[in-house]
């Protein structure tokens, strides 16, 4: 588990994170997310002791990092995929990290197999791509069967297949009771993988909560029904009191600010006959754009139409 207590951490008259407490818990992947310069990396290096707090805690199971004596058994992290010596194999950048923490060097063997990379075990770093890079930090963070994985990006660079093996590998982790850490810009992808969400914005917690809940939140959330003549729409749009509506044809309509149960309730109630009513879920990127508006430090703007 890992715990987070008023961490915050100051650059000069810049504040990077600000009193920042959450718990992220074992058995299920929680996707941390933020625009660009929220604070995310920042934050996933005080949780390893490589950025020291301006105040507040990172504890894992209980203990800051520096205080673990065999780390890698119990943090395994990806922050910086290309974070090695171009010159070593693969397999000797993992044997230097088990031998520093007493891991058998039969272990790298097999995470190097875990992560497709046996076959390249012996190749130079320096000649890999991009997403062999972040397979062999995923190997790293393997290395020492942790019950914590911290991971910054992992699929980047990755192809479809890989993004779906990275997918696979933290539920099953999260599955087996660790705790799972992830930061992803890929919202498509962070909806298929979390359990629960951390959004933060210019350093402070916008959001703690399930996935689902977060996207109940959304103002995109909205009903879809569809009776059984016009007549019995109007009777039921009429008594959506509160609610915004937005007619789709004679016989359907799309209701927001209200739920499905609230909708069928209200027809049952009027006798009204209904052919469908169901929840239109937002997808992540609609509610996490939402949630972040105001929160962005680098916005962009549209160019000027011609002649305007």
């Amino acid at each position: 588990m890992l715990t987070l207590r008023g961490l915050t951490k100051r650059h000069g008259g810049t504040v990077a994170v600000d009193d920042l407490t959450l718990d992220v818990e074992e058995g299920r992947v929680t996707g941390f997310l933020g625009p660009n310069g929220a604070g995310k990396s920042t934050t996933m290096r005080m949780i390893l002791g490589l950025d020291h707090p301006t105040a507040g805690t990172a504890l894992i199971d209980g203990r800051p990092y520096a205080q673990l004596p065999h780390p890698l058994r119990e943090v395994g992290a990806l922050l910086d995929a290309k974070a090695l010596h171009p010159a070593r194999s693969a397999r000797g950048h993992l044997i230097a990290q088990a031998r520093s923490n007493g891991i058998p060097v039969r272990r790298v063997d097999e995470v190097l197999e875990r992560v497709g990379l046996a076959s390249v075990a012996r190749k130079r770093a320096g000649a890999f791509s991009l997403g062999m890079y972040q397979r062999l930090g995923i190997a790293g963070a393997l290395l020492g069967d942790p019950k914590v994985l911290v991971l910054d990006e992992p699929v980047n660079g990755l192809d479809p297949e890989g993004v779906r093996w990275v997918r696979e590998l933290v539920r099953e982790q999260a599955e087996q009771g660790r705790t799972v850490f992830l930061s992803s810009h890929l919202m498509s992808e962070m909806q298929l993988t979390a359990d629960r969400l951390v959004v933060i914005g210019k350093g402070r917690l916008l959001a703690d909560l399930p996935m689902a809940d977060l996207l109940a939140r959304s103002t995109s959330a909205s009903v879809r029904v569809r009776t059984a003549d016009p007549a019995e729409l109007h009777r039921l749009a009429a008594e959506l009191r509160g609610v915004d509506l937005d007619l789709q044809g004679e016989t359907a309509l799309i209701a927001r600010g209200t739920t499905a149960s609230a909708v069928g309730d209200l027809a049952h109630h009027l006798g009204v006959r209904l052919h469908e009513l169901h929840s239109v879920t937002p997808s992540l990127e609609q509610a996490y754009m939402e949630l972040t508006a105001q929160s962005v430090e680098y916005g962009t703007t549209s160019e000027p139409k011609a002649g305007v």
